[in-house]
């Protein structure tokens, strides 16, 4: 996305009073202390282990680090992640 379609977008979430991360189709990330995380718009899962997920979303790959991690929901957008979450962090170059 180009600087100035980020800026219409900005500007038309303002206008309509809409969360600019959900006109600008960004990721949402919902942690539940350290024992479930939540995904929304993820591009589908590059690694998968009990100690480390990396997911691919439209800004870049999520890593989810931790203990006994396991899926306990998957849909083409949505992601829900359960187990001993230790670490959440944005990487490059992943999987």
């Amino acid at each position: 996305m180009n600087k100035k379609q980020g800026g219409v977008l900005y500007a038309a979430a303002e206008m309509f009073d809409l969360p600019a991360d959900v006109i600008a189709g960004l990721p949402r990330l919902e942690l539940i202390g350290t024992r479930q995380l939540y995904l929304e718009r993820h591009t589908g899962i590059l690694s998968y282990s009990q100690e480390r997920i990396d997911a691919n979303t439209p800004i870049g790959v999520l890593r989810i680090g931790g203990m006994n991690l396991t899926l306990l929901a998957m849909t083409g957008e949505e992601l829900r992640v359960g187990g001993t979450i230790l670490s959440v962090e944005w990487v490059t170059g992943a999987a």
